[in-house]
């Protein structure tokens, strides 16, 4: 007579006692991929530092979220590459610009993809900062000429049918002016992503290659994110968002701050979304190149894991391919 399973034990026998038993999954409901769009290209271009993602044009655009659909993603998120900088970002809320054209095309040929967008001026600004008039030395932005630009961004995107607005600079006041003026323009019905709990970190160097910001980009972030040390300050910033009307919270990077998407979803009824950024999917890509890493093995996991500590939503660089394999 050999040993008796323990309890816990019996539950993973097979495969299929553990699929009927599994607590947690990732199916194609829980991904947001994220899509570049440039405007000075002519055909599509690889973002080196991301193996697999690519600046896509004005004319390319469709054909990729053709595919994003056929796999059966039902959310993106819109980064653009504008072909010209100056120190306001106008670009970003340029009634033709490159995030207004690809939400009005999107949303003329798939009525029904959740469109999101990123709502921020550093890949339109000359100095690459999130916010206009940057003191380098580190004190902040001019914060009225800074909201400002963002709710002429936000009610840009409105009125071409977004469905979700991303204000990813985490900066003071810019989930309430967003909402006070989504609101009196009549689209109340636009849901607010808040970058809630966005850390100043050393994995968005990636990002910063694929929007051209690399080179514009002097100082740092950390008057307005917070350290990569900071908890309760976290918790805070997180109730201040939702008190200010945001719908959806999210944690920036994903992997590093699991403690954070737990907390927030034991504080918090809103959704929660966890952003697998630019370096730990560089990371992960360069370990499954060089053989470390079995590549569909630690894309799950690594996913699951966000679900596990309580995000409802995954922004990663890896959706498409998770799906096709």
């Amino acid at each position: 007579m050999g040993y008796p399973l323990d309890r816990l034990q019996r539950y993973r026998r097979k495969s299929n006692l553990r699929e009927i038993f599994s607590e947690n999954n990732v199916t194609a409901n829980d991904l947001i991929m994220p899509v570049f769009v440039s405007d000075s290209l002519q055909e599509p271009e690889p973002i080196t530092v991301l193996p697999g993602m690519f600046q896509q044009t004005r004319d390319s655009l469709l054909k990729e979220i053709e595919y994003c659909v056929s796999l059966g993603i039902k959310a993106i998120i819109l980064f653009g590459i504008p072909a010209h900088k100056d120190d306001r970002g106008s670009g970003a809320y340029d009634p033709n610009g490159v995030i207004q054209n690809a939400i009005h095309q999107i949303r003329c040929r798939f009525p029904e993809l959740v469109i999101m967008a990123d709502c921020c001026l550093c890949e339109y600004t000359d100095h690459g900062h999130c916010g206009l008039s940057p003191d380098l030395d580190g004190f902040g932005f001019d914060m009225d000429e800074t909201l400002s630009a963002l709710k002429k961004i936000a009610i840009s995107y409105a009125e071409l049918g977004v469905d979700v607005i991303a204000p990813s600079g985490m900066i003071d006041g810019m989930i309430l002016t967003l909402r006070e003026a989504l609101d009196q323009a009549g689209y109340s019905h636009v849901l607010l992503l808040s970058y809630a709990v966005k850390y100043a970190s050393a994995f968005y160097g990636p990002f910063r290659f694929a929007v051209g910001t690399k080179d514009d980009f002097k100082g740092d972030r950390l008057h307005h994110q917070l350290g990569v040390g900071q908890y309760r300050e976290g918790i805070r910033e997180a109730t201040l968002d939702v008190q200010e009307g945001a719908d959806i919270l999210m944690v920036k990077p994903g992997m590093p701050y699991l403690d954070m998407i737990r907390s927030l979803r034991n504080r918090f009824d809103h959704p929660i979304v966890a952003y697998q950024v630019s370096g730990e999917y560089a990371m992960l890509c360069q370990a499954i190149e060089s053989g470390i890493l079995s590549e569909a093995e630690a894309i799950y996991e690594t996913l699951i894991g966000f679900k596990r500590a309580g995000a409802d939503l995954i922004i990663s660089y890896f959706a498409k391919r998770y799906l096709e394999i």
